[in-house]
């Protein structure tokens, strides 16, 4: 895939994946809290809604589809989670009061004021800013030679490799040189 149309998906994930995160986050919540507080059981439905967050939320993070969605998701969730903290601060009323239904508004209430949708946005943004994330496949450089041999993915031997360098590992790329850990 190229990098255009990785980070082209991203913008497209990025845009479409953080209000679906935000809803099912606000309503698992919400209908958990409400089913505990009235009726003393759990809402297996509301769990459920949460599992396929916390699995969006996972996919946001730490796919190699570009880190521009999990950017759009950083910055939403942070800016909705500060507001009680700007709210305490200034003393103006910014939380909005009936822009959600009432399963929701408990779930969004919850979740702001406990400060955990500040911490996802932040986590968010965090995942955003690793540079291996930003970075496409690079191009193999000229007179480069893999490692192994593509037809029958046999290692070669390390005379016929012929750009490695001698501070990396046998079988490294170039484009992995800058990247934080060895990987095999």
């Amino acid at each position: 895939m190229s990098n255009g149309a990785r980070h082209a998906l991203g913008v497209v994930a990025g845009l479409l994946l953080p209000p679906l995160l935000a809803a099912g986050l606000w309503y698992g919540t919400g209908e958990l809290s409400l089913q505990a507080q009235q009726a003393f059981r759990v809402s297996w439905v509301a769990l459920g809604v949460l599992a396929a967050s916390a699995i969006l939320l996972g996919f946001l993070a730490g796919s190699r589809l570009s880190p521009v969605a999990s950017l759009f998701g950083g910055l939403s969730f942070t800016a909705l989670g500060v507001l009680p903290y700007v709210e305490m601060a200034t003393g103006v009323r910014v939380m909005p009061d009936a822009f959600l239904p009432s399963f929701l508004h408990t779930g969004f209430m919850t979740l702001t004021y406990s400060g955990l949708q500040f911490v996802i946005g932040l986590a968010l943004l965090a995942v955003s800013t690793f540079p291996s994330r930003w970075r496409g496949r690079v191009a193999p450089a000229v007179g480069y030679q893999e490692p192994w041999d593509q037809a029958s993915m046999q290692p070669q031997s390390p005379a016929q490799s012929s750009a490695q360098s001698p501070y990396l590992p046998p079988g490294i790329r170039p484009e992995d040189a800058t990247r934080p850990m060895y990987r095999e």
